[in-house]
């Protein structure tokens, strides 16, 4: 029987007058209400209508909120968040589809009619990856795209290793990397291997933000055609030959403890370290089972950057004697590291991400000059938020180092294109992110692991721990501490708390912290610098929304920014001692984490204005 137009619409202009309810009652944003209004009324978005119903009728008007008050944008590392079935701030078929049809419809506006087209697609072992993963590859087919397949899971570098290997046009990894096991996220590559740079970003960007229907072509009968083809057996031995490629002669004794913690490391991580003659490895049990759930780790989140991840594998480590602990995130794009302070029963201790960049680049850069392979042409990458240890490191070996780039791998895979990869030597980031060689554009979990694990080997053959090591570039090059605050800031009320404080900063920053005057304020915004006195001078350096405050004790400063990829903000602080200033190591190094442990309770306490 047909349903007059009256009828079918009186429970809809009846939930909508809840709806509008709600925000005069504050209990929901004007963009929410907008989104929610839109998704209920806009052909694009029927099937969700249901749910969203179901949500208005019992109230659950936070939930409305969270998902619905803007749209998920796109951030330094693609785009992530949340999954919830409806909701345009949420991850889910919607906007996951809309990131997909996005990318290809851009794609295709740049490479223009007759153009061959194809996408590299790869997953991670996150709830929903493969169904997200291959709804992208059923959006990319209807647009025109050969579709080349990893499958099962594999790691991001491997993603950005087979966009290089394949010249496709893009790629499409499906991960949110470290995040919690509630999140899910989509990163877009171009066809240099590397995540989206300008203008390409904001173009794609604009796609996805005008994109109201979706096209999608049948997975399986693309799959029979040969419009997707899984490639991973062929993928996997030439992207570990690239890798062990990087890696140079030297002892391999050493005992390798491994964790994956429940991602797709063991992929890459394992075979590679046998490749390289590693015999004595063992992947951490409790961590070996891939798992979305992510359920052995500490809260459940698998970040290296974390030295709680790390307990129980030390544990196991000092009863089987192993010499170094090694770990990657869910996507194998990030290692983290512990090591023995002297023998392997006794102090273990975690490295964090500029400690361990400062080491790597300086075994590279050793063994690069011990075949006479360095010159002033060649180069280190670095961001502006990783030590400056990494520069004094390439000074001392005659080498550039470009690092005045914003928070982000995909800036260092740009310098290594605009500059040239034949003198590219070693890319670093502070959130455990390192590469080596050409292979890729996105930092490699498996190429770090076996860097450190060859160092680890070197350290042990000369009588050395990786500890160390470490204090001997200390000693070369100067004291150095380091540490990263977030501050967890969601939601609509958090994001507009986070853009309050970076106002803040601006307008009004602090004259002291830790006791050390602020000299001068570089707002990379407007790309000001602004001393202390108020004067106004140019800040050579890249645009984004990022502030430092420098003290007048140079080499001492802090950096904030909101992060691309989490409802964070982000405190960086930097403490530095001068090598001819250093007496006592060890008192100096207590010194400067005193100096650390003042700087994050002013700034919290500052914080807390906003």
């Amino acid at each position: 029987m047909a349903v007059s137009r009256h009828e079918s619409a009186s429970p809809f202009e009846a939930c909508l007058d809840r709806i509008r309810a709600a925000e005069q009652q504050n209990l929901l944003t004007a963009g929410a209400v907008a989104n929610i209004t839109k998704w209920l009324t806009e052909p694009p978005y029927a099937t969700y209508r249901p749910d969203i119903l179901r949500h208005v009728d019992s109230q659950a008007w936070q939930v409305l909120d969270d998902v619905f008050w803007t749209v998920i944008p796109f951030g330094t590392g693609g785009r992530r968040g949340r999954m919830y079935p409806i909701g345009c701030n949420a991850i889910n078929d919607r906007t996951m589809g809309e990131s997909a049809q996005g990318l290809a419809n851009y794609v295709k506006q740049q490479l223009g009619t007759g153009t061959e087209l194809s996408c590299a697609i790869a997953y991670d072992t996150r709830h929903r990856s493969l169904e997200f993963a291959q709804l992208c590859a059923e959006i990319m087919v209807a647009a025109g795209f050969r579709v080349y397949l990893l499958q099962p899971f594999r790691s991001t570098p491997e993603l950005s290793f087979l966009v290089r290997q394949k010249q496709c046009s893009c790629g499409i990894m499906v991960t949110a990397s470290h995040n919690p096991p509630s999140d899910n996220a989509i990163k877009a590559y171009w066809s240099t291997g590397g995540q989206i740079l300008p203008p390409h970003d904001e173009g794609v960007i604009r796609e996805v933000m005008s994109v109201t229907t979706i096209h999608r072509a049948n997975f399986d009968d693309a799959m029979k055609s040969g419009q997707i083809i899984e490639c991973t057996a062929a993928t996997d031995i030439a992207f570990q030959e690239a890798v062990v490629k990087q890696g140079f002669a030297g002892s391999r004794d050493v005992r390798i403890l491994y964790s994956p913690l429940h991602g797709v490391g063991a992929t890459a991580v394992v075979p590679v370290l046998q490749r390289d003659g590693f015999e004595n490895v063992e992947v951490y049990a409790p961590h070996a089972e891939p798992s979305g759930d992510f359920p052995n780790v500490p809260g459940h989140v698998s970040n290296p950057e974390n030295p709680q991840i790390f307990a129980a594998i030390i544990q196991h480590a000092q009863k089987v004697g192993a010499d170094v602990i090694l770990a990657t995130d869910p996507d194998c794009d990030r290692m983290g590291c512990a090591a023995p302070v002297g023998k392997c029963d006794g102090e273990w201790r975690t490295l964090n991400g500029n400690q361990l960049g400062a080491l790597l680049t300086d075994y590279v850069l050793e063994r690069q000059n011990q075949t006479g392979n360095l010159s002033p042409d060649k180069y280190v990458v670095k961001t502006l938020v990783t030590t400056e240890l990494i520069r004094r490191i390439a000074d001392s070996y005659g080498v550039t180092t470009w690092g005045d780039l914003l928070v982000g791998f995909k800036w260092i895979g740009g310098i290594i294109d605009e500059k040239g990869p034949d003198n590219f030597l070693f890319g670093t980031e502070e959130s455990h992110g390192f590469l080596t060689g050409q292979y890729a554009r996105d930092k490699d979990g498996a190429v770090a692991c076996m860097l450190m694990a060859e160092l680890a080997a070197h350290c042990k053959h000369q009588g050395k721990s990786i500890h160390d090591k470490l204090e001997s570039l200390m000693w070369q090059h100067g004291c150095h501490a380091e540490r990263l605050v977030t501050q967890t800031m969601s939601g609509s009320e958090g994001m507009a708390r986070m853009q309050k404080l970076m106002s803040l900063l601006r307008s009004d920053p602090p004259r002291k912290l830790a006791g050390m005057e602020v000299a001068q304020v570089r707002d990379y915004q407007t790309l000001t610098v602004r001393s202390k006195h108020d004067s106004v001078s140019p800040l050579k350096g890249p645009r984004g929304d990022l502030v430092f405050l420098d003290f007048a004790e140079p080499g001492n400063y802090v950096a904030i920014r909101p992060s691309g990829t989490e409802p964070k903000a982000k405190f960086y602080m930097f403490t530095f001692v001068p090598a001819e200033q250093l007496s006592d190591l060890a008192e100096t190094r207590q010194t400067l984490e005193s100096r650390l442990d003042r700087l994050q309770a002013d700034l919290a306490n500052f914080s807390e204005q906003v």
